[in-house]
């Protein structure tokens, strides 16, 4: 594992903690190269409530590319929406070890925007 990566997975696992005592549902987010994802997942970590990303066609439909901006507003927005038809107003954000800036920073504004609380 490089280094960067090991040093993210900790960041990661060391917000988790926090979280997971905060008892409730968190948005984790992740990006790639190519693609953003974004998953609820209920507050005792077992299930999957909702989730987006890019791979999906109906989301990446009209986007210029799925590795941009653009791309990570509309996952935010698809995120916030299937939340609220599972009853989830507010949570947690899981940005993964990732820096809140570009791409994560995007997707959680949108995501608020949307009526998401965290």
């Amino acid at each position: 594992m490089k280094k960067d990566t090991s040093a993210r997975i900790r960041r990661a696992n060391k917000t988790r903690a926090r979280i997971r005592r905060l008892n409730m549902p968190r948005l984790s987010v992740h990006r790639s190269g190519r693609h953003i994802y974004a998953q609820l997942i209920s507050a005792d970590g077992t299930s999957t409530l909702a989730a987006a990303s890019t791979v999906q066609k109906d989301v990446r439909d009209g986007l210029s590319g799925t590795s941009n901006r653009a791309a990570a507003e509309q996952v935010g927005k698809a995120i916030a929406e299937k939340a609220r038809e599972a009853g989830i107003e507010s949570v947690a954000f899981d940005r993964s070890g990732f820096k809140y800036h570009g791409r994560i920073k995007a997707l959680a504004d949108a995501a608020r925007e949307a009526g998401l609380k965290f």
